[in-house]
Parts: structure tokens; C-alpha cells; sequence
């Protein structure tokens, strides 16, 4: 008897995805990761930005604008080496080739007293605003940056004088002011130079009696015993100068008001040694000493008082 074959019979069954599980459905958290890894550096590149100096993202774009150029021709970099690429020399292996600059430590601490001093400058701002009284005698004061420092100038007027017609006894608007920013001014390490300036209208003894150079100093110093009694800590101020009509603020005629002020100058670091160098007499040394070479300063013996003398 002859065995008949079966067709073999093939039964394909297809898998369903369902939504709950089965390959791919957690692709979306990738695409959802590289999303927020992207927007992380964003945030961190605007942060960036925001810290810069003007002169910072200048450089950066200059850079990105065309990089070979400023690698060549860009000035200092982080390396001290003339090579436009940086690396690590000619063996990656060796501690040689590019080599990272120090920090300047005399541009971190001139940044640092720039910051103090307009840190201090929107303090007073603010004080002035806050002050009804202050606020009124808003146009008297001329607060600026100079190349010194901070600069206060408190400047007279015809209707309100800051002195005595004359005379350095200080009047009460002028009081106010010089007391409300005492305490301001505790608030940096900064030194203080204080000078007067008059007008051009001489006395009659002229220059061989009393003249307006004491009376612009009279008035820089009675400020400074205004500013101490406001609460100035001692040995704050370094210099009170009077300075009479030598430094005008207008040229509009020998009584002009706006020459008659007190520019109370907060120091930076720079100007203070300046000061100091200046007037300090062992920093010092006779220009016969400097034109010798190897020539050695006199040493001046201390001399012996007499009985009864001092």
C-alpha cells in the first residue's frame, strides 16, 4: 500500500504591539535627554555671556570671526609660546611647550577697587533717593568716576551757600550732607583726600594775609570734622588740601558759584601710594644719591637734646 505525503502547512503569527510594552517604546526618552542636555549648555553659554566684560565678548567674537587671524596676530593668550595652535610642544608626553600665563595680580586687585568704588557710588545713589532731604539738594552734588577714584563734589549756589559768606563755619544744608555719607563711606577700605576750592574774589590783605588758599583749607578741614562727627572712622581721611581758585569749574566770572565746592575724592589703591610715595620721606631719596651710581644715602646720626630743651 502506497503512503501519501501531507503538505506541510506553515502558520505565520504576527506579534501586535501593544502600547504597554514591546520593543521601542522608550525611544522617546532619549530624543527627550538629548533635548534637555542641549538646553543645559544653552543656559550655560548665556550664562557665561552674561558674566563677560564688554571686552571679553569682543574677543570672543573676533575669535569665532576668524580664528587663525586672532590666533596669530590676537595678542597675549593663555600661553606664552608663538605658536598659533595651542599644545603641549613637540612631545605630548613632556611638561613643555605652552605654558599658562600667571595672573596679573595688580589687574585683579585694580578690577577689585573698581567694583568697591561703584559699588559705592549706587550706595550713595540710593541714599540720595531714599533722603526726602538729600533729594532736594540733589543738584549740589556731582558724583562721578575719575581716573582717581570716586569723586564727590558738593558745589555752592547763590541762593544756598555751603559756608559763611567768608568764613569756613559750615551751614546746616551743607551739615546734612556730609553727615548722611559719613556712614557710607565706613563701608570701603578706601582712603579719603579732602580738598577746598573758592572763587576768584581776592581779599583785601591779598596774597600776604589771610587769602582764599587758607580759607579753601579751613573749609576742607571743618568738612572733615563734619564727616567725623557723621560717624567717619579715624584715620580714614589722608589728605585735606585748599586749593583756592586755582582749579575753576566755570569760567563765568570771579564769583561764579560753581567754583566754590568741596570734592571729597575716595582713592583707589593706585592714587593712595601715590600720595604716600609723595609725602612719605623714606621713600625718598636726594637726586644727588640717584645720579651717583653705588653712591649710599647719608645716614644722619640722631642728635643729643640738651638739658631743658625739647
Amino acid at each position: 500500500m502506497k503512503h501519501q505525503s501531507r503538505p506541510i502547512v506553515v502558520v505565520k503569527r504576527r506579534k501586535h504591539k501593544g502600547h504597554g510594552g514591546g520593543g521601542g517604546h522608550g525611544s522617546w526618552k532619549i530624543a527627550y535627554a538629548d533635548f534637555m542636555t542641549a538646553m543645559m549648555a544653552f543656559f550655560l553659554v548665556m550664562w557665561l555671556i552674561s558674566i563677560a566684560s564688554p571686552k571679553e565678548l569682543t574677543q570672543i567674537a573676533d575669535y569665532f570671526r576668524t580664528p587663525l587671524a586672532q590666533a596669530i596676530t590676537g595678542g597675549q593668550r593663555i600661553a606664552d609660546s608663538e605658536s598659533p595652535i595651542p599644545g603641549g610642544g613637540d612631545d605630548v608626553t613632556q611638561q613643555q611647550g605652552e605654558v599658562k600665563k600667571q595672573p596679573n595680580i595688580d589687574e585683579l586687585k585694580k578690577r577689585m577697587d573698581d567694583t568697591r568704588l561703584r559699588k559705592l557710588r549706587g550706595d550713595l545713589d540710593q541714599l540720595i533717593e531714599a533722603d526726602p532731604k538729600l533729594r532736594a539738594l540733589r543738584p549740589h552734588l556731582k558724583i562721578d568716576l575719575v581716573q582717581e577714584g570716586l569723586r564727590i563734589q558738593i558745589i555752592d549756589s547763590q541762593n544756598r551757600p555751603m559756608f559763611k559768606t567768608g568764613s569756613a563755619e559750615v551751614e546746616p544744608y551743607m551739615r546734612d550732607i556730609l553727615r548722611a555719607i559719613a556712614p557710607v563711606l565706613n563701608g570701603i577700605q578706601n582712603k579719603i583726600s579732602l580738598s577746598g576750592h573758592t572763587d576768584d574774589l581776592p581779599y583785601a590783605g591779598g596774597e600776604r594775609g589771610y587769602s582764599n588758599w587758607e580759607l579753601s583749607a579751613d573749609r576742607a578741614n571743618a568738612s572733615r570734622r563734619e564727616l567725623v562727627v557723621g560717624g567717619l572712622d579715624d584715620g580714614k581721611v589722608l589728605r585735606v588740601v585748599g586749593m583756592a581758585a586755582t582749579m575753576r569749574l566755570a569760567d563765568q566770572g570771579a564769583d561764579a558759584a560753581l567754583n566754590r565746592r568741596i570734592s571729597l575724592l575716595v582713592l583707589n589703591k593706585k592714587s593712595e601710594e601715590a600720595i604716600v610715595h609723595e609725602n612719605a620721606e623714606s621713600e625718598n631719596q636726594s637726586l644727588s644719591a640717584i645720579e651717583q651710581p653705588g653712591a649710599v644715602p647719608p645716614v644722619t646720626e640722631p642728635t643729643q637734646q640738651q638739658p631743658g630743651t625739647r
